[in-house]
């Protein structure tokens, strides 16, 4: 049957309906109506037999074999039919009991039941659908049960009441016509409870849902009059008025119907929406319930009171609908938790980044608000950056992009306390808002790059961040500062650091002349020292009596709001800036006058690019500076520091000789780690070579001591020196003195200061 058909169907129910009432006024007389009554009663259960044939002919599986049993049923019924027909239109018996037509019309049960089963497990759903949440509770099992047993209570009352108590109370001519008798109505009893316990069970989008509803409603059709039947049996009536058989024409034109209705025929608009409430669950348990409280009111108005077995019975019903109303109650709380916790839980994705946890930018702003507002209240505003985060996109991908991001998330948290504000803003930038009694800000900024420099596991391999940082104080003094200005001058000191050179953390401060920048002020200076900056030196020692040999100049700068700028930060502002070469003249000429003004007989080393080795304005830098403060060529070192690679090794070596035939000793310094190689200390014919603090700071002693003992052996047989880097304990000391080093750097042997402090704490009297 399919979906345009229904409108017959309907139809077809209302005409037969009229008939039925038309018939049972029998207008043409008791006999005929009889004869039109069994006639449809007849055509009805050939027709559902008819049905069954031909639509389980056309399908295959679950929905053939229910189908075939059903017909076998109505089949058995149709047969009956035929036997009481002949008794009563023909023989005239009456309503005989037992007799041939109670094999059939009991056959039908049977089958109706095993159909129902098999229609059942037709129904399991695939795999594809799932219960929505909503459809599940906790106590949903438990409900089940009770539904059932109020179901199955309420339509016992009503059929003690019609027949089972009539029947039961009643004395039969033999135990085989009582037994007859009360296997009508026990035998609806068990398929109705089953047909209703499917009905209240399924969902509303099963495939099988139309089957199901109109089957339920043909066998309770059927056991109505069944009902009928057997008290008008138990009070020894002689004949059955056609209205009362109106259940054997109607019943089986609705399983009729069942039949014929195959999965996947329905409308796609008549599909009620997934999640949808399923009326028929919340309504059928208490379809029953409602009417036996309607015969209980009736039976007490009509002085007939309910007998013990209905009061028993209801009682029990009663108290199992008080209990599932409980259940109801109790999985009403659980949802409305569920909610709550969907709604906290909605609040929190809304108001913190999904992938760090932290806060994110609408909540980081409202805090900030907050804070803002609060006259008096200490607070520090932190914008962090972290510097050339493509690359590691562009390494390890996406998804190593954002395990890093992770832990970057976690060590900031470290950084603060449980009160402060750690916020994600977008792709790699943080802010971090500190309120309240707060330490030294910028111990709080050093705390933050000191925990990012330390190397971050990235799918198996370490890698290296470093972030530029904006700090705002805000001054109490100032009126009228919003959290919108705060944060724009927190974004301007991060992006005045990413000019210095990233790695590096500016303070804002308010200034006519813009955010410092190192390059900018080595070109103010014009040739002359840039504000700020300055030469620190580190001593470098003979390892026998820890007496110093040489220094090493360095260079310092610090902004003129007080911030001390790391060397590799404005080295690498004033290398993008294209004014490399004026700081390394600037290096040379100040650490000449100082060793030469400070009287020292000491060796100087000054740190020059590798890519301008070669250039003659370095070589002219050198001998000027030699020649303007009388420093004697040997007491100068150029140290060539790769932070790129030697661009021409052959030009290289060539510039290097020519340094050397002015008497200036040349140094590869960091060996062993940047671009330094073996072919690197082939190629140029350096001097010294300055062992990298890698090779004595490493975590495996031994292998390192035979790496130093290999290399200082080298070293011995190209007759270069070798001075080890990176010195700061006893055992490091120990370990290069038994690879054969002569001579070592590092703060185990006095940390860099200018050239005063230098003199009194290195040097002994005499």
């Amino acid at each position: 049957m399919t979906v345009r058909r229904y409108p017959v169907a309907v139809l077809l129910v209302v005409v037969t309906v009229a008939l039925v009432v038309v018939n049972g006024f029998a207008f043409w007389g008791d006999t005929f109506a009889l004869w039109v009554d069994d006639a449809m009663q007849l055509s009805a259960g050939v027709a559902a037999v008819v049905c069954g044939v031909l639509v389980a002919r056309r399908v295959r599986g679950h929905q053939r074999w229910w189908r075939v049993l059903v017909a076998l049923g109505m089949a058995g019924w149709s047969l009956g039919q035929c036997a009481w027909s002949w008794y009563q239109l023909v023989d005239g018996r009456g309503l005989p009991s037992p007799s041939l037509a109670d094999v059939g019309y009991l056959s039908f049960p049977v089958f109706a039941l095993a159909a129902l089963f098999v229609l059942a497990r037709a129904r399991i759903r695939p795999d594809r659908e799932r219960f929505q949440p909503a459809q599940w509770t906790a106590h949903f099992g438990v409900a089940v049960v009770l539904d059932g047993l109020i179901v199955t209570g309420s339509l016992f009352i009503l059929t003690w009441t019609a027949a089972l108590g009539q029947l039961v109370r009643a004395t039969a001519p033999d135990k085989l016509t009582w037994s007859v008798a009360i296997s009508y109505p026990l035998s609806d009893l068990v398929i109705v409870v089953v047909a209703v316990l499917l009905v209240v069970f399924d969902r509303v989008d099963r495939p099988y849902r139309a089957n199901l509803l109109l089957a339920a409603v043909g066998i309770v059709a059927l056991a109505a009059s069944d009902s009928v039947f057997a008290y008008l049996v138990s009070i020894g009536a002689e004949s059955m008025k056609p209205w009362s058989d109106g259940g054997f024409v109607l019943g089986p034109l609705f399983i009729a119907f069942a039949l014929l209705v195959t999965p996947g025929q329905r409308r796609r608009d008549e599909a009620s929406p997934a999640g949808g409430v399923d009326w028929w669950q919340l309504a059928l348990p208490y379809v029953p319930v409602t009417a036996v409280a309607l015969l209980i009111t009736g039976q007490l108005l009509a002085g007939a009171g309910p007998d013990g077995v209905e009061v028993f019975v209801g009682v029990l019903v009663v108290f199992l609908v008080l209990a599932r109303q409980l259940l109801s109650l109790l999985d009403n709380r659980l949802l409305l938790r569920r909610v709550y916790d969907g709604q906290q839980q909605l609040t929190h994705q809304a108001y913190h980044d999904p992938l760090t946890g932290l806060a994110n930018r609408a909540l980081f702003a409202d805090r900030l608000d907050r804070a803002v507002e609060i006259p008096d209240r200490p607070l520090v505003l932190i914008f962090v950056d972290l510097d050339d985060f493509k690359e590691v996109n562009d390494r390890f991908g996406h998804a190593g992009g954002d395990v890093l991001l992770h832990a970057v998330a976690q060590r900031l948290l470290s950084c603060v306390r449980a009160g402060d504000t750690v916020a994600r803003l977008g792709g790699d930038e943080f802010a971090i808002l500190l309120e309240g009694e707060l330490d030294a800000p910028q111990a709080v900024a050093d705390r933050i790059q000191g925990v990012l420099r330390r190397p971050f596991a990235v799918h198996g391999t370490l890698v290296s961040v470093r972030a530029s940082m904006g700090l705002v104080v805000p001054d109490p003094a100032e009126p009228l500062v919003t959290s919108d200005v705060l944060l724009g001058r927190a974004d301007t000191s991060m992006y005045a650091g990413k000019r210095l050179g990233k790695d590096t953390t500016v303070v804002y401060r308010p200034s006519q002349d813009g955010p410092p920048d190192f390059p900018s002020a080595l070109r103010r200076a014009k040739g002359g020292i840039p504000e700020g900056f300055g030469l620190v030196f580190q001593p470098i020692v003979r390892l026998a009596d820890e007496t110093p040999a040489a220094v090493e100049a360095l260079a310092r700068w610090t902004t003129p709001d007080g911030t001390a700028v790391s060397p590799e930060t404005f080295v690498r502002a004033a290398e993008g800036a294209g004014l490399g070469a004026e700081l390394d003249a600037l290096v040379l000429d100040l650490a000449c006058r100082e060793i030469t003004a400070a009287g020292l007989d000491l060796t100087v080393h000054v740190n020059v690019c590798a890519s301008r080795l070669g250039a003659a304005a370095l070589e002219r830098s050198v001998a000027s500076a030699l020649d303007r403060y009388r420093l004697p060529a040997s007491r100068l070192v150029v140290e060539i520091t790769e932070t790129v690679p030697v661009p021409d090794l052959a030009a290289g070596a060539a510039a290097i000789r020519r340094l050397q035939e002015l008497g200036v000793r040349v140094a590869l310094d960091d060996f062993g780690a940047g671009y330094s190689s073996l072919t690197v200390l082939h190629a140029l014919p350096v001097d010294l070579i300055k062992l990298d603090r890698s090779l004595t700071t490493g975590v495996q002693p031994e292998r390192d001591a035979a790496l130093c003992r290999a290399l200082v052996g080298l070293c011995a047989d190209l007759e270069l020196d070798v001075v080890a880097e990176g010195i700061e304990t006893a055992e490091q000391a120990s370990l290069v003195t038994r690879a054969g080093c002569t001579t070592a750097q590092g703060y185990l042997y006095g940390r860099p200061a200018p050239l005063s402090a230098l003199r009194l704490s290195t040097i002994p009297a005499g």
